[in-house]
């Protein structure tokens, strides 16, 4: 679940197989917070509404009753006509719409037909609704630049990970051994492209949480990603550590000032 302040009013957005549903009870609210279901029903039930919900369902859902459809289509407009969300699901089989029990309850419609809604409550509103939506959109983006790139730094790490084991690694060194060993060419990543070893990180920034490669950007990451590559691949080669530092130096620094350069990454946005 996700949230966005649209004219104060607070806007529960759905995500169900990859389609937002943004909740139409909390547009309501918008026109009258006492009567929303009263709202909904209303709109659902001019004939302008059940036009477009029709030209909806016959895009999307392959399962729509269109006689049943039909049936609501000649009723509607005329003096007395009233259709809930719940008489329109049950007799059409639609899937535009969908009621929600519990903590964040209430009637969501797919981000298409909530517009719709939301211009019948308010133009304005509906304006506004658009632009923070769309605004929640592109951080989502943005955030998953970043997943993207600090799950692809892992899935190297076990890459370099391994060709440790299997190369610097003897059976016979016990467990702290063994870790130490994996700590130090961690740092060898951490001094090539940061300057520094995790424990200076640490000693140098005593109040933050997490390690120095947590506070990284997206162009230190994107970097660090084909470091641990190229280590590994040094390792295998039998390239000393010392050797394989002054290196995976150089190319840090070489692909840090392009990355830094690169109007791409920086439009996914460096965190820190």
């Amino acid at each position: 679940m996700a949230k966005i302040k649209v004219l104060e009013k607070e806007i529960t957005i759905y995500t169900k197989n990859k389609e937002d549903y943004i909740c139409i009870t909390d547009i309501a609210k918008y026109k009258n917070a006492e009567t929303t279901g009263l709202i909904i029903s209303h709109w659902l039930s001019t004939r302008f509404t059940v036009e477009f919900m029709g030209f909806w369902k016959k895009i999307h859902n392959p399962d729509f009753n269109v006689t049943e459809f039909s049936n609501i289509k000649n009723q509607s407009g005329s003096n007395g006509f009233v259709l809930t969300v719940k008489q329109w699901v049950q007799k059409t089989n639609a899937i535009g719409i969908i009621s929600k029990p519990g903590r964040y309850g209430g009637t969501y419609a797919h981000k298409d037909i909530a517009f719709e809604f939301a211009s019948w409550v308010s133009v304005e509103f509906k304006l506004y609704l658009i632009k923070e939506f769309q605004r929640l959109k592109e951080e989502e983006q943005k955030q998953l630049g970043w997943d993207i790139k600090r799950n692809l730094v892992k899935i190297n790490y076990r890459i370099h990970s391994d060709a440790i084991r299997k190369n610097l690694i003897p059976p016979e060194l016990s467990k702290s051994q063994t870790n130490f060993v994996y700590a130090s060419e961690a740092d060898v990543l951490n001094v090539a492209l940061f300057g520094k070893t995790a424990k200076q990180w640490r000693e140098e920034n005593p109040g933050q949480k997490g390690n120095i490669r947590d506070y990284a950007n997206i162009s230190q990451l994107v970097c660090l990603s084909n470091l641990e590559n190229l280590n590994a691949l040094f390792i295998n080669e039998g390239m000393k550590q010392g050797d394989r530092l002054r290196k995976l130096n150089a190319i840090a620094i070489h692909q840090m000032e392009l990355l830094v350069a690169d109007h791409s990454i920086k439009k996914l946005g460096g965190r820190k």
